[in-house]
């Protein structure tokens, strides 16, 4: 094994490796989980077969077994215990933002928190959401009530439930700065409220992945601003991101984490990848820390393309890139 490969690998078995399990190494899930599943949640909220190609930002990934649209935490709790009764594997997703899914799909129960559990509520200066609730609506809430500290999320394409997931962050402001509580659902169904300072926040990461918690909802504590101030604020934000990033071409955001010192999309420029393709995914010349799908790429296209990325900075720099986009059924 060459010291690339090593470290390759050590990267790589940090990772959840339940996840990367292919959908071929895989049983489906049993018929008997999708029919308790629906006389639960009815047939419209449990669907069988769900192109995950439809569900996330990338528009890649075949089709999960069963995709679960609860619209409570009683219904999730519920969804969650027969998963584990059944021994079935199950996926917990917001809006697909952050996410590649395998060509062949998964066989397991990927479960969305959206749009069924994305109300949106503002009492004095603290802004409480559900988990399926988009940071841009949060965002639009909040500049309705005057509040501002959000501003750094109003672009950022993704749900609070995730946000909190990974801390998620723009332009020099953190989901930490200004959560108050998140609410969480243990894997044995319990809810707990976490104070913010027992979220452990670190640079995309929480306790929430460590601990298997599912995000419930957040209650965000803001400061009180003038509308007009934070509108301004918001408009130079979205000016920002239209002219440095690649927003017309589907992506998961920023591929790689950014490396301690230094700058993943650099970096990449550097190795003289800007442009790079392999099959339908290409590294975007408009800012190189960003894969894209420039017309029918695959999710074997992307892996491809990362791991040659991840190979030629390292040999040009030293710099191991480690991936921020998540996997499901697949591994680089």
């Amino acid at each position: 094994m060459t010291d690339l490969e090593e470290k390759i690998f050590r990267s790589e078995n940090r990772t959840d490796m339940e996840q990367k399990q292919t959908a071929g190494q895989r049983e489906r899930v049993p018929e008997k989980l999708k029919q308790a599943l629906r006389s639960r949640l009815g047939e419209n909220r449990v669907l069988a077969d769900e192109p995950m190609r439809l569900h996330t930002s990338f528009r890649i990934g075949g089709p999960a077994d069963l995709f679960v649209m609860p619209s409570s935490a009683e219904e999730l709790g519920e969804a969650l215990a027969l998963c584990r009764e059944q021994k079935a594997p199950y996926y917990i997703i917001g809006n697909g933002t952050n996410l590649l899914i395998a060509d062949e799909g998964w066989h397991g129960v990927v479960i969305q928190l959206g749009k069924q559990m994305s109300r949106v509520t503002v009492s004095g200066d603290t802004v409480n959401a559900q988990a399926g609730a988009l940071l841009s609506s949060i965002s639009k809430e909040a500049l309705r009530a005057s509040l501002t500290g959000f501003e750094f999320a109003s672009g950022i394409p993704g749900t609070i439930g995730g946000a909190a997931v990974m801390n998620a962050g723009a332009y020099g402001g953190e989901l930490k700065d200004v959560t108050e509580t998140v609410t969480v659902m243990t894997p044995d169904g319990e809810v707990r409220v976490l104070p913010g300072d027992r979220m452990q926040f670190g640079y995309r990461t929480s306790i929430v992945a460590e601990k298997a918690y599912v995000v419930l909802g957040a209650v965000l504590r803001l400061k009180e601003g003038k509308e007009e101030e934070i509108r301004g604020r918001m408009e130079e934000l979205k000016e920002k991101r239209v002219s440095k990033q690649p927003l017309d071409l589907p992506s998961a955001g920023s591929t790689f984490k950014r490396p301690e010192g230094n700058f993943a999309g650099k970096l990449i420029m550097e190795a003289g990848l800007s442009g790079f393709c392999v099959g339908g995914a290409m590294v975007s010349p408009k800012h190189c820390g960003f894969v894209v799908n420039k017309g029918g790429a695959s999710a074997a296209d992307v892996c491809e393309l990362m791991k040659q990325i991840r190979e030629r900075v390292y040999q040009s720099s030293g710099v191991l890139l480690e991936p921020e986009v998540k996997m499901l059924g697949i591994g680089l």
